[in-house]
């Protein structure tokens, strides 16, 4: 296990730093929305085109892990992100950012499905939740830290920022090279992926892992806007967000652990029940901003306790249909990038024609359904 744990760690830290980079945008959203005079769909855009880079890459990033290796893999996701993390930092107009975020979000597809397919392959299958759990943890409080970055970004340079975080990248890719792999190449047709998304328990794996990534998305984009119309600055949405990913993250690898030990649905029904309640409260809120802090505290836990039961059914299930674990987490990124681009962009859009208060009662009527349809799972098994 000493391995494993090793291993471990090194995972963590890339999807630590690849979560930084994703999460910085939080707080730095209202100031690109004021320099270029984006619309909440232009900032919606700006927001998803990284889930968008990680959609068009998905499956590439797969079969790139079955034929070149996890360890190749991962290594390219790195180099990418750090080309991409000090591009976004030089950018100064909108069509620059975007692409900065949606290359990003392709090197990131490579990075997680590769870095998660080493971990579970070398992993006892009783560990898979904690082990997915631990690591999502770290990639949580790499969400935490990246609103840090944009608001240090905010207030000092956001040239010099991003251009630090790029020369992590390139330490990250010298330790995996440095890590031996024993997880050998498959060379699986893709076929066989596609053929796993017309089972009934993968694709309840991938609505469970699309439901939280729709509703991350929009809450990024839709809190951050009217925080700052509630006369928060960008430190401030920080402060929000660090205390609200700080709760997520430290209970991401018990939840892994209960549905290791009690089964996946019990932390989805909680999570489901709780979401559901926070949406309707946003949507019900006044204008105090400390009460909608104190949701989007709440929401961010319920959401989070999705990731790592999730997970673990789609690679329990990869494991029962003899899928590369690559192949698994390739789904995974298929299932969480368009729902992100679709929370992010779509939210924004519906928001922008109707009311924000539309976007959050559509998410809790989606909660509630699929809180139904767990109920109905848990009572039957």
């Amino acid at each position: 296990m000493a391995a494993v744990r090793r291993l471990l760690f090194l995972v963590g830290a890339v999807v630590l730093v690849d979560t930084m980079f994703y999460a910085a945008l939080t707080p730095l959203l209202p100031h690109y929305a004021d320099e270029l005079g984006l619309s909440k769909t232009g900032a919606g855009v700006l927001a998803g085109s990284y889930a968008l880079g990680a959609l068009l890459a998905g499956i590439p990033a797969g079969i790139l892990a079955t034929r070149l290796g996890v360890k190749p893999t991962i290594l390219i996701g790195l180099g990418g992100m750090t080309i991409t993390t000090a591009l976004f930092g030089f950018a100064e107009s909108e069509s620059l950012l975007v692409l900065a975020r949606l290359l990003q979000g392709a090197a990131s597809s490579c990075s997680w499905t590769a870095g998660l397919a080493w971990l579970i392959a070398d992993a006892p299958a009783n560990t898979r939740g904690r082990l997915i759990g631990s690591a999502m943890g770290v990639a949580i409080f790499g969400a935490m830290l990246g609103p840090v970055i944009g608001g240090i970004a905010s207030v000092t340079s956001i040239e010099a920022t991003f251009a630090v975080v790029a020369c992590i990248g390139l330490g990250l890719a010298a330790w995996a090279a440095a890590t031996p792999s024993r997880h050998e190449p498959s060379g699986q047709p893709v076929s066989l992926l596609f053929s796993a998304l017309t089972k009934p328990r993968m694709l309840a794996g991938v609505w469970l892992v699309a439901l939280p990534s729709i509703s991350f998305g929009a809450l990024g984009v839709l809190a951050p806007l009217h925080l700052d119309a509630l006369g928060l600055g960008a430190l401030g949405i920080t402060g929000i967000w660090i205390v609200a990913i700080s709760f997520e993250a430290t209970a991401a690898p018990l939840v892994g652990y209960i549905s290791d030990r009690l089964g996946r649905i019990l932390p989805l029904l909680v999570g489901a029940a709780a979401a559901s309640v926070c949406f309707v409260l946003f949507a019900a809120l006044d204008a105090r901003w400390w009460t909608y802090a104190a949701v989007i505290v709440a929401c961010s836990f319920a959401l989070g306790a999705f990731w790592a039961p999730s997970m673990s059914m789609a690679s329990d299930e990869a494991e029962v249909l003899g899928l590369d674990y690559a192949f698994g987490f390739a789904i995974i990124n298929l299932a969480w990038a368009p729902s992100q681009v679709a929370g992010s962009v779509g939210g924004g859009r519906l928001a922008d024609v109707t009311s924000d208060t539309v976007v959050y009662l559509a998410l809790a009527v989606l909660f509630t359904l699929t809180l139904a349809a767990l109920w109905r799972s848990a009572s039957s098994s």
